[in-house]
C-alpha cells in the first residue's frame, strides 16, 4: 500500500514539474479570477459539517497565494462569498464569518504579503458585514494599502448585479450635482466607479471554477466581457497547483482574437 501510494505521488510530482516547464516558458494571465465552489459537497460527501469544508477550502486560499507568487500573477481576485450566500443557515453563516476573521486576523501579519507588497482588499457591499468582521479587513486593506507589486482581492458579500447597480448609483448622484455632464459617460467612466477601479487591470484574464459548475454566478459580470473561462471537475478545497498549471496551460494554448 505505501509503495503504491509513493509510486502515485512520484508520477504526481513528475507530472507538475512538466507543466510547470510548459507553463513558465509562455506569457502567464496577468489577472486570475477563481470562484472556490465546492466547500460544502466536499463537507458533505465526507459526512463533515459544511463549515468544516469552509474550514479546508481557506486553507486551500492560503497555499493558492503562494503559488501565484511562484507564478508572477500580478492580480489575483477570489470569489468567496455571494450577497445571494447570505440565504443560507444562520449557523453556517456565522461560521463563515468566524474563519473569515481568523484568516483575515493571519493576513494582518503574514510575512508573505508585506514581503512581496501585495495589496489587499474586500470588494462588495461589505456594510453587510458583522462589524468585527468589518474592522478587520478595514485593518488589513489600511496595511496593505500602498503596496502594488501584487494585488489580492476578496469578493466578500458580492454580486455582480449589485456591483452594477452600486456604479450606476454613484454615478447618477455625481450628474444630479452637476459633477458629471451625461453626454460624457462612457464606458471607462463606468469603470472607474467599479469595485475593481483600484487596480490598473481589472479584466481577468482567465476565470477559474471548480467543482464542476459551468456558470459565472454573477462574478465580475462587467469584468468577464473577454475573460477565458476554465471549468474544473475538482472542489475547491482538493484544488491543487496541478490543477492551476494546467488551467494555465489551456489559456496559454487559446488564442485570443478580440474580435477580430
Amino acid at each position: 500500500m505505501l509503495k503504491s501510494v509513493l509510486s502515485v505521488l512520484g508520477v504526481y510530482k513528475l507530472y507538475e514539474e512538466w507543466l510547470w516547464r510548459q507553463v513558465r516558458a509562455g506569457v502567464p494571465p496577468e489577472h486570475i479570477a477563481i470562484i472556490l465552489d465546492g466547500n460544502r459537497r466536499w463537507a458533505s460527501e465526507q459526512a463533515l459539517n459544511p463549515w468544516l469544508g469552509h474550514k479546508k477550502g481557506a486553507e486551500t486560499v492560503e497555499q493558492l497565494l503562494d503559488w501565484c507568487l511562484k507564478l508572477n500573477v500580478k492580480f489575483v481576485t477570489l470569489y468567496t462569498f455571494s450577497t445571494e450566500n447570505f440565504t443560507r443557515n444562520s449557523a453556517e453563516i456565522e461560521e463563515i464569518m468566524r474563519i473569515a476573521q481568523e484568516k483575515f486576523l493571519k493576513l494582518l501579519t503574514d510575512e508573505r504579503i508585506h514581503k512581496n507588497k501585495v495589496h489587499v482588499k474586500v470588494i462588495g457591499r461589505t456594510n453587510l458585514l458583522p462589524a468585527d468582521l468589518q474592522k478587520r479587513i478595514a485593518d488589513v486593506e489600511r496595511a496593505t494599502a500602498n503596496y502594488t507589486n501584487q494585488f489580492l482581492n476578496f469578493a466578500f458579500a458580492y454580486g455582480g448585479r449589485a456591483e452594477i447597480v452600486d456604479a450606476a448609483r454613484v454615478i447618477a448622484e455625481k450628474v444630479k450635482a452637476g459633477e458629471i455632464e451625461p453626454e460624457d459617460i462612457q464606458e471607462s467612466t463606468f469603470e472607474k466607479y467599479l469595485y475593481t477601479s483600484h487596480m490598473a487591470k481589472q479584466e481577468p484574464d482567465l476565470i477559474i471554477r471548480t467543482s464542476g459548475e459551468e456558470r459565472l454566478s454573477g462574478f465580475l459580470l462587467w469584468q468577464s466581457a473577454y475573460s477565458e473561462l476554465a471549468f474544473l471537475d475538482v472542489y475547491w478545497p482538493d484544488f491543487r497547483f496541478i490543477d492551476l498549471l494546467r488551467a494555465i496551460r489551456t489559456f496559454q494554448n487559446r488564442k485570443r482574437r478580440y474580435g477580430t
